[in-house]
């Protein structure tokens, strides 16, 4: 799957983008696959209370399943104005 990260998550991870292996079935547990591999993911995911997470384009929840999910972004919350 394509995993997408924007704002200060991009920059804490060093990529706009990658292709994710993954045998996750939330969101929270391919989280967690990517803390696991190196610093810079535990340092971007280290409270996601201050993340949002889109699945295929659609705002979800961390909790929500990744089955059939083509593309996953997070992203700090956006304020309008």
């Amino acid at each position: 799957m394509e995993v997408l990260y924007f704002a200060w998550v991009r920059e804490r991870i060093g990529l706009p983008r990658e292709q994710v292996e993954t045998q996750a079935a939330t969101v929270a547990d391919l989280v967690a696959e990517l803390i696991a591999r190196e610093a810079r993911y535990e340092a971007a995911f280290a409270d996601i209370s201050a993340l949002r997470v889109a699945l295929d384009q659609d705002l979800a929840d961390f909790d929500a399943p990744l089955c059939g999910v083509r593309e996953v972004a997070f992203f700090p919350p956006m304020t309008g104005g």
